[in-house]
């Protein structure tokens, strides 16, 4: 990025970028690619010793103050214990990268997994976004990147229960682009599809299904994200995730993409549903 671009970048979103789910993974990609822009970062997740590693690396490579916070925002006392810590910080950029997302049918799940996801993957993104987008709009300007899914789109087999909960992701995000637009603050939603982050390594699919786009870096996610924020609503990372969701959404039928997805993604998981594993493996690259 030119230099005028990223002080452009940080005048706009700056001083400090809030990323939560920032241990590794997108977190960790969205946390450099906005320390290159010379914002300092707050970075939550649960593991200490992993973040406390990244900011350290972080602060030497780009000269940026960095801030670890250790919380489990699938706590309920989390997300309000975040705000507190971070109130006297001015945070101009809030990612929220934090989910689970147990593969396996719905109900083979434990109830306690199917409480856990709700209040991580949508109770705290509610919360940050609704704590984080007052401070945004009173200061006049700001931006929210949300990090939802390509399984957002349409309801599947394996990750119903995920899907879900990242289709409220994208339509509160699509909802807040337009709401905090006069307040000057710009709010996307990123349908990322499959990302090889140490999430998706540790549980991704042993074989595509016949719709399964390519797998995508977490750089070009990342970037094609920033690019689009305060110019759409949404962005769908690579051209075929893009061509897929056109399918989905203009093409076919509910019910024809409905089935089509749960084909795609009983075929990615086959050996999953044989062995009767459950092990957190989101769809695309989410973690922290």
């Amino acid at each position: 990025m030119a230099r005028e671009d990223a002080a452009a970048f940080r005048s706009r979103y700056g001083p400090c970028a809030l990323v939560a789910g920032g241990s590794d993974g997108l977190g960790e990609a969205f946390a450099r690619a906005l320390a290159a822009r010379g914002l300092d970062l707050v970075l939550v997740a649960r593991r200490r010793p992993l973040l406390e590693d990244l900011s350290a690396r972080l602060a030497r490579e780009f000269g940026v103050r960095v801030q670890p916070i250790a919380l489990d925002l699938a706590n309920r006392d989390g997300p309000p214990e975040l705000l507190r810590r971070v109130a006297g910080i001015d945070v101009g950029m809030l990612i929220c990268n934090a989910a689970l997302s147990p593969v396996g049918s719905f109900l083979d799940l434990p109830a306690e997994a199917v409480e856990e996801m709700l209040d991580l993957n949508c109770r705290a993104v509610g919360l940050l976004c609704h704590g984080m987008g007052r401070r945004l709009a009173a200061r006049g300007r700001g931006g929210i990147v949300v990090l939802t899914s390509m399984a957002s789109l349409q309801g599947s087999t394996q990750v119903g229960h995920y899907a879900a909960t990242k289709a409220y992701d994208r339509v509160l995000a699509e909802g807040l682009w337009r709401e905090l637009r006069p307040s000057g603050v710009d709010v996307i939603a990123c349908c990322a599809g499959q990302v090889r982050t140490p999430t998706w390594e540790r549980g991704a699919a042993r074989r595509a299904g016949g719709m399964a786009a390519p797998v995508m870096e977490v750089e070009p996610v990342v970037r094609e994200t920033l690019a689009a924020l305060g110019r759409r609503p949404v962005v769908i990372p690579g051209w075929r995730n893009r061509a897929g969701a056109f399918v989905l959404e203009r093409l076919l039928s509910r019910r024809a993409a409905v089935e089509l997805v749960s084909r795609t993604t009983d075929a990615m998981y086959s050996d999953r549903r044989r062995s009767g594993s459950r092990r957190s493996a989101p769809p695309d690259g989410e973690g922290g």
